[in-house]
């Protein structure tokens, strides 16, 4: 390890508990919960294996009044959870990292869809995060009733194992509701002044510590500031004040800024946050507490990390996303191996998963993250080759750079051929988008390993740059196995979704017509009025729009699909829509082209009768007028419809399968978006998982995955003590 690093591997006392290092995988969700022990256990020790001080849970509900369904939280009801809980704290353990449970209590932020209960809050009010979800506003009663809660939780987690224990009240939780003049309208002792508004929060703080105190650490999570103005919490007036009157009853500080309602200004997403970029609130935090503090910020560049621990701004590096994409962050920095870290993009696609409503999280960088336990995976062991095979993989993209990684770190002979210049693909041309140069990393990993690992394996070969192969090239190559990569294109003639079928008059070769691979490639010249027309629900459009207004172009996008909706769920929506505003980018919603001419394209209604108009097949004028039919002009069409694979070289080696045995050659294999486009996190998972079972009989179709379920009606089985009982 290199000495400038040594801070970063002290250890420090936190209440009972001392953390063996300065590194803290925050409560983050992961889609298990409390159902899924052995995902819960797998995942969160593989952090614990990989140096990690401290490892916590997900939010983790305190009762039913706090069922966040259709969303996996952890819950801690009962003596079940507790059970499946300690599955995860014993794993941990086994590494000498302490474990945390984040003990959470939404209010009407938590919409009680499975369990039908009523929530209760300082006042009575909507959601500001939900949808149709009202609380009830507590009464003294109710409030002591709620604390129980909080204290019973604490009871279990205590005998689930669990060293730290956290009264969470960040992202507008229910602690931070009493605090906040936003949600708290009362006039009793529990509203008005701060010091009434912060009572609630106390008293539960110091009934918990009294509950578990001395066998766990008492920790709290706290925004620090809401963003919100003078309506919510600001961190140099009360932010900081409720810090003095709490910090004798907490033995760390888990601070960061923002609410639920918006909360991509905590896990801010790289096209909007660099790294760091919650130390202008969390920074005010150290001048008032006595105690550690510990906050986020995608921190992944140990210089800064040691930075910001010698400036006294943090004492612990607290990270979610980080640890996601590199469990073995710590211990890579600890052996001096800098270079090898998978570091977070910020593409915010392990979030996506959650805001969706449970699927388990996966991560553009890191393909085993949540298969842990589903497959066994583990991110830096696999399992050595079991032959002496040969592989060609056609395209570098994000799956065919992964497929051959893997390859290679089992010690198989690979040949890895690009006709363009620089590992990466589709990653290259979307990296040069605004904002979006940190998803550059993606490339850059997977180009620094293959490159030390083809220095490893003399006979391994890396061909940029190269002449496209073709059939015969493949037929003679002389490869065992042939693994195709090469990727897909965005439609050239408008077919979409929307429609599934050409758009008349709309054909990329015509000069007035653009793809996104001809405006990364500057092929055409860009006229002054742009019109986006877009189909595809992520990053694109907004992403070419932003470019193309930057650059001076005046930009429309009409829209046939709710613009960036995939961008609700990685956090980017709020700010992408502000930062349409202010570079005056219009948006033309629910609409479709009919057709186009040249200066013009004719849009329709989605919701009207536009859809129903048939025209003659050659893209004349339909046979009957319609006013949700209007024209719109244009210098230059952007074509953002869909996505097509790039399947004809290896649609011409299938039809000449009766060949492979004659040259040798084992099986043909499709991948990534050359199999079907999809995100990069997907294309990165397909590479990995064939890597991993190249060896299988039929490795183009995944190997079954571990579930964890419980089986109804199985009493009769040897042993079984119920009518219902896990099968792991």
């Amino acid at each position: 390890m290199d000495s400038k690093y040594a801070t970063l591997f002290e250890p420090i006392k936190i209440g009972p508990k001392t953390l063996k290092n300065r590194f803290y995988q925050v409560p983050h969700c992961i889609g298990a919960g409390s159902d899924k022990p052995g995902f819960q256990a797998a995942h969160r020790s593989m952090k614990a294996e990989g140096g990690w001080g401290g490892i916590n849970t997900e939010y983790c509900s305190i009762h039913p009044e706090s069922d966040d369904t259709n969303r996996v939280s952890a819950r801690i009801w009962d003596d079940g959870d507790v059970r499946n809980l300690k599955a995860m704290t014993d794993e941990v353990h086994k590494y000498g990292a302490l474990v945390g449970v984040e003990l959470w209590y939404g209010g009407p932020h938590a919409p009680c869809l499975e369990s039908r209960q009523t929530p209760r809050g300082p006042s009575q009010y909507a959601s500001d995060f939900e949808t149709q979800s009202y609380c009830k506003e507590m009464d003294l009663d109710d409030i002591k009733m709620v604390q129980q809660f909080y204290v019973d939780a604490a009871l279990r987690a205590r005998d689930a194992g669990f060293d730290i224990v956290y009264v969470y009240g960040a992202h507008a939780y229910l602690p931070l509701q009493f605090l906040s003049p936003f949600y708290n309208k009362r006039t009793d002792g529990y509203g008005g002044s701060l010091e009434n508004r912060a009572r609630f929060w106390l008293e539960t703080l110091e009934k918990v510590r009294g509950a578990v105190g001395s066998d766990c650490a008492i920790a709290t999570r706290f925004a620090v500031d809401s963003l919100s103005g003078q309506e919510g919490i600001q961190v140099e007036d009360e932010g900081m004040r409720f810090v003095e009157l709490a910090d004798p009853l907490v033995d760390v500080w888990d601070v960061n800024v923002g609410v639920i309602a918006e909360w991509g200004e905590d896990a801010g997403p790289s096209r909007f946050h660099r790294m760091g970029h919650q130390l202008p609130w969390q920074r005010f935090i150290k001048l008032v507490s006595k105690k550690p503090v510990l906050g986020v910020g995608r921190f992944t560049d140990p210089e800064k990390m040691v930075e910001v621990i010698r400036a006294g701004q943090l004492d612990i590096i607290g990270a979610a996303r980080p640890s996601i994409a590199d469990p073995f962050l710590p211990n890579k920095i600890k052996e001096g191996r800098v270079d090898d870290i998978r570091t977070c993009i910020g593409c915010n696609v392990c979030i996506s998963r959650w805001e969706i409503g449970g699927p388990p999280m996966v991560c553009t960088q890191n393909a085993t993250a949540g298969e842990e336990y589903r497959r066994g995976w583990h991110p830096e062991k696999f399992e050595p080759k079991k032959s002496d095979d040969t592989i060609l993989v056609v395209g570098a993209g994000p799956s065919g750079s992964e497929c051959a990684r893997v390859l290679m770190e089992r010690g198989y002979t690979v040949h890895l051929v690009d006709q363009a210049d620089k590992i990466g693909g589709y990653v290259n041309n979307v990296a040069s988008l605004p904002g979006l140069g940190e998803w550059g990393y993606h490339r850059d990993y997977r180009e620094t390993q293959l490159n030390k690992l083809v220095k490893k394996n003399r006979d391994s070969q890396i061909a940029l740059g190269a002449k496209p192969l073709d059939v015969e090239g493949i037929l003679g190559y002389g490869a065992d196995k042939v693994v195709i990569a090469t990727g897909a294109h965005w439609n050239r003639d408008g077919n979409s979704a929307l429609t599934h079928a050409p758009i008349p008059g709309i054909n990329a070769d015509l000069p007035y017509m653009v793809t996104p691979e001809q405006i990364f490639a500057g092929s055409k010249p860009i006229g002054k009025r742009v019109l986006i027309l877009n189909a595809d629900p992520y990053y694109m459009a907004p992403s070419l729009a932003h470019k193309l207004a930057e650059a001076g172009h005046e930009v429309k996008v009409a829209t046939g699909v709710d613009l960036g909706r995939y961008m609700h769920f990685t956090l980017e929506y709020p700010n992408i829509r502000r930062l349409f505003n202010e570079l005056n980018i219009e948006i033309i919603s629910d609409v479709w082209a009919s057709r186009a001419e040249e200066g013009r394209i004719e849009l329709y209604d989605v919701w009207g009768d536009g859809h129903k108009i048939q025209f003659n097949g050659v893209g004349q004028s339909p046979r009957t007028e319609n006013r949700t039919h209007k024209w719109h002009e244009y210098d230059t069409l952007v074509l953002v419809t869909g996505r097509s694979s790039n399947v004809s070289l290896f649609r011409s080696i299938k039809e000449r399968q009766g060949e492979w045995a004659a040259n040798d050659i084992k099986g043909v294999y499709l991948i990534g978006d050359a199999l079907a486009p999809k995100l990069i996190a997907d294309a990165t998972f397909d590479g990995h998982r064939i890597a991993r079972e190249i060896e299988d009989e039929s490795p183009q179709y995944p190997k079954p995955y571990r579930r964890e379920v419980a089986v109804w009606g199985v009493a009769h089985m040897p042993g079984a003590t119920s009518e219902i009982r896990y099968r792991l």
